[in-house]
């Protein structure tokens, strides 16, 4: 009777075992699929788009990470730094980043962490944490808290539109301007 009990109670804890430790399908082919694996991995990088020869943006990363797959999108975990050029050769605007994502299919890249847009020619500055650029409609949209200062002001909002020269643009929320005065008293 104790045999029987022992033999009955080995098998139940065996047949436990061996069912815990099965994996999950799903799981496991989640883990192994081609999305998550880097395809790329570049240090130090710079890239140049020209279109007829002429520069149109300079693309700067310490570290780019590349995975394909069905949504490719390319990884820049320590940031990156964009100069936009004008017809004439000129850097115009500049947005810099903490961290940033491109959606390859979808033509978007999505910068997050301390942000900057700049654009030269009017000193004109954007302090955002979230800011996303659709190259294909050449916008830059902000869903979060801006900060906009120019050489006589600045704007507080709650979100952002703008081209992505940062010449044209429409603020949403604004919470409030400040003023900016010369010291003329010396």
């Amino acid at each position: 009777m104790i045999r029987n009990l022992l033999k009955s109670i080995v098998i139940v804890l065996a047949m436990g075992v061996l069912f815990s430790c099965e994996n999950n399908i799903r799981v496991v082919q989640k883990i192994n699929a081609e999305d998550t694996l880097a395809e790329l991995t570049a240090t130090d990088i710079q890239y140049i788009r020209t279109d007829s020869g002429r520069r149109q943006l300079i693309l700067n990363s310490p570290l780019l990470i590349k995975y394909g797959g069905s949504k490719p999108y390319t990884e820049f975990p320590k940031g990156f730094y964009i100069a936009f050029y004008d017809t004439a050769g000129n850097i115009i605007s500049t947005i810099k980043a903490n961290y940033g994502i491109r959606w390859e299919k979808k033509g978007l890249l999505i910068s997050r962490n301390n942000v900057v847009v700049k654009n030269l020619k009017t000193g004109e500055q954007l302090n955002t944490e979230n800011l996303i650029w659709n190259e294909r409609k050449h916008k830059i949209y902000s869903p979060s808290f801006v900060k906009i200062t120019s050489p006589d002001r600045v704007i507080f909002g709650d979100s952002m539109v703008s081209n992505e020269n940062f010449t044209k643009r429409t603020i949403y929320g604004i919470r409030g301007v400040l003023d900016i005065e010369e010291d003329t008293a010396q």
